[in-house]
């Protein structure tokens, strides 16, 4: 392993390498010259903890340390500073720091983004407003659309227009953009600007031309062209991405500013890469110019930790559940890589950047239960949070929740994980359970079953969302589950969905964390090509992904990723003429011809077939966007293996009565720090470690592998 983390094994993945396209040109080194004794970080900023995975020579420190919500920089270099004082490394030792951050996340969540401006062509000035004929809910009449991300005053048109296929309609106003270029100079307001111009994806001139008249008349804000943030069809999903853009830009270079000066003053020197929604790594610099490529940032990590669990497993599908405290994310890994999907949400806007397709409900270990006014039970949304969270943290929680489910039926232990001094009152719990009990004429424990039925039921339906319902069979698919509460739930969703088996990764707790230290530099690149396939040139389409490849070449070679660690992934959007949406089929290396580009309409036949349940090769098929993914690979440290010279009895540090369908039973409780690789554990047990609790129910077996991950066979198991 180098300093800088890169591989060097052989070619891309097209069968070429890139040495000859930019030999040398990148200051790539393969030894750092440092000796062995690097330690590579990762530091995962969530809204309640941060948490710090430290790796050298094979040995792995997990940090835990309280995120500082309005200084998420000030908690991260607290984690960072944490981590290096329990596991013992000097900061100038770090040669790899990568970061997961919800900054730009909760920006848009909140709207507390930066005073931006919009140029569009004109006629086009309401695109943001008028949005798409999506709404929430079908029949409420009272729904309202998501506040602008640009006030309208701040919305102006210029003269010019291009034709769909890029030729000049009407010539573009230059003297129209000075005088625009002269308002937003003197507009002290105005911190951003973003360009999104119709049909740019075809022809990026007038865009660029734009951008050059505003700088040439005074404004000195950054300017966000549509042209390199989003070029695709759409101009409401364009023009959303590049304000949300050119929004957020001030907010993450601020971020970043304050942040890269901290950890420069800790004593670190090895520059930043922060995670994108992609799965992939980002260099700082590329995240303070898109920091819209970074708004699932967190959740693209566990993913990315999860697909890397899943394939030392050698589990090429899985599903993924990383459940915390207010809700779980669940996503489809296919191939051994998590899927990627441009139409993902974050809050009230759509975000079509290519982004780890996640989704959330909201339902977590705090999820607060509650009876509607019809007596109908319900858990979740909302959350009894952090503070004071569950009721048997002894915390001064009054409502129940779905821990305190857990706790009524024996399952875990809140002593065993608190970090303070309050212990767990069973009183308390049965207390705050009463309401429930009293509307359902339940006893507590009967009760507390009801809340993980109604639990489970919220994640099935999410699980089989991003399954079932795009065409996938869980029953082929593993379920990694992490987060501290999804091995809670984990083996009894895998049994009722009839997927064989469950993992539940050495580092659950942290996986976000540990994401970012086995994840690639990756980079999406796209243009659309609107065009029937009967009517496009296969030389269109290969200069078109020869263009990308360039730029994607510069990106990379920008990042220091050297020639022999890059590979090209391609791909094309299509369907059938008159549909509104798309799917996406992979794209052989390789010039293209005639025969080529037949393929790629069978495969989307194909596709459309699996997705939607049918298929018809008589009609149209028209190509709509190229895209092109360029991956530096990493090389991911390694691990020491899990505890040795000890048995799986010896891991049983209690037993004590535990809650099934049905059933009571006297169960072992095992310490997951004590179980060596080898060990078997027959259902029913609950084995715990210091962030996650899982249950194991009777009829299931659960196997540590040489990694250290716990993989629980479900067959047979009864939930």
């Amino acid at each position: 392993m180098t300093a800088n983390g890169w591989r060097d094994d052989g070619a891309g993945s097209d069968g070429s390498s890139d040495a000859a396209d930019d030999a040398g040109g990148d200051g790539g080194s393969d030894d750092d010259g440092s000796g062995s004794d690097r330690v590579r970080v990762g530091v995962d900023v969530g809204g309640t903890f941060t948490d710090v995975v430290s790796v050298r020579e094979g040995a792995v420190h997990v940090e835990k340390t309280p995120s500082t919500p309005e200084n998420p920089a000030e908690g991260a270099v607290t984690g960072l500073a944490a981590a290096s004082d329990a596991a013992g490394f000097a900061p100038g030792a770090v040669s790899f720091l990568s970061h997961g951050t919800t900054v730009a996340t909760n920006a848009v969540l909140e709207g507390e983004w930066a005073d931006a401006a919009l140029v569009t062509n004109e006629g086009f000035r309401d695109v943001l407003e008028i949005g798409r004929q999506a709404r929430p809910d079908i029949y409420d009449f009272d729904a309202e659309k998501p506040e602008p991300v640009v006030p309208r005053n701040r919305r102006v048109e210029v003269p010019g227009r291009l034709d769909e296929r890029g030729a000049v309609l009407d010539p573009l106003d230059e003297d129209a953009v000075r005088a625009v270029g002269r308002e937003l100079a003197a507009d002290e307001g105005v911190d951003s600007v973003a360009v999104s111009l119709l049909y740019s994806f075809e022809d990026d001139s007038h865009e660029r031309r734009v951008a050059d008249l505003l700088r040439a008349a005074g404004v000195d804000a950054p300017v966000s062209l549509s042209s390199d943030v989003l070029p695709e069809i759409r101009e409401y999903e364009r023009t959303l991405a590049t304000a949300l853009n050119a929004a957020l830009v001030p907010v993450m270079a601020d971020y970043l500013a304050g942040l890269e000066a901290r950890v420069r003053e800790f004593g670190v020197d090895s520059g930043l890469r922060l995670m994108g929604s992609g799965g992939g790594l980002l260099a700082a610099d590329t995240a303070r110019e898109r920091p819209v490529e970074t708004l699932l940032s967190g959740p693209a990590a566990g993913v990315r930790g999860a697909s890397f669990v899943a394939e030392q497993c050698g589990l090429a599908d899985a599903l993924t559940m990383d459940m915390g405290g207010t809700s779980c994310d669940v996503s489809l890994v296919r191939g051994g890589e998590p899927v990627v999907a441009t139409d993902v949400a974050v809050g009230d806007y759509a975000v079509g950047v290519p982004t780890v397709d996640v989704h959330a409900v909201g339902s977590g270990g705090g999820s607060v239960a509650w009876v509607d006014d019809g007596g109908a039970l319900h858990v979740g949304p909302k959350s009894a949070g952090a503070d004071p969270g569950p009721v048997c943290y002894g915390r001064g929680g009054g409502r129940p929740t779905t821990t305190d489910a857990h706790y009524l039926l024996g399952r875990i232990d809140p002593d065993r994980f608190l970090a303070d001094d309050l212990g767990a009152d069973e009183a308390a719990v049965r207390e705050a359970f009463a309401p429930v009990c009293d509307h359902l004429g339940a006893t507590p424990e009967d009760a507390a079953r009801g809340v993980l039925d109604v639990a489970n039921a919220n994640l099935r339906r999410a699980l089989r969302e991003v399954s079932v319902e795009r065409g996938h069979d869980p029953r082929s698919f593993a379920l990694v589950a992490f987060g501290g509460a999804g091995p809670l739930h984990a083996c009894r969703l895998a049994a009722d969905l009839g997927m064989p088996r469950v993992v539940v990764p050495r580092a659950a707790g942290v996986l976000s964390a540990l994401g970012l230290l086995v994840s690639d530099v990756l980079h999406d690149h796209g243009v659309s090509r609107v065009r029937r396939v009967e009517d496009i040139s296969p030389d269109v389409v290969t200069g078109a992904f020869a263009g990308l490849r360039e730029d994607a070449v510069d990106r990379l070679a920008d990042e220091g990723v050297p020639p022999a660690r890059r590979r090209f992934e391609r791909r094309a959007d299509l369907r059938y003429a008159g549909q509104s949406f798309d799917l996406s089929v992979p794209v052989p290396d390789g010039d293209l011809d005639e025969s080529a580009v037949g393929s790629l309409v069978e495969r989307f036949h194909d596709r459309h077939a699996e997705r939607y349940g049918h298929a018809d090769r008589g009609e149209p098929v028209e190509l709509v966007t190229l895209r092109l993914r360029a991956r530096g690979v990493v090389d991911p440290p390694a691990f020491d293996p899990p505890a040795a010279g000890t048995t799986a009895a010896d891991a049983i540090r209690a037993e004590r009565p535990v809650a099934f369908d049905g059933t009571v039973a006297e169960t072992p409780i095992y310490d997951r720090s004590r179980l060596p690789a080898g060990a078997s554990v027959d259902g029913p047990a609950v084995v715990e470690d210091d962030a996650t609790t899982v249950v194991v129910h009777p009829g299931q077996t659960a196997d540590v592998d040489d990694h250290g991950h716990l993989v629980v066979d479900t067959d047979g198991g009864e939930a």
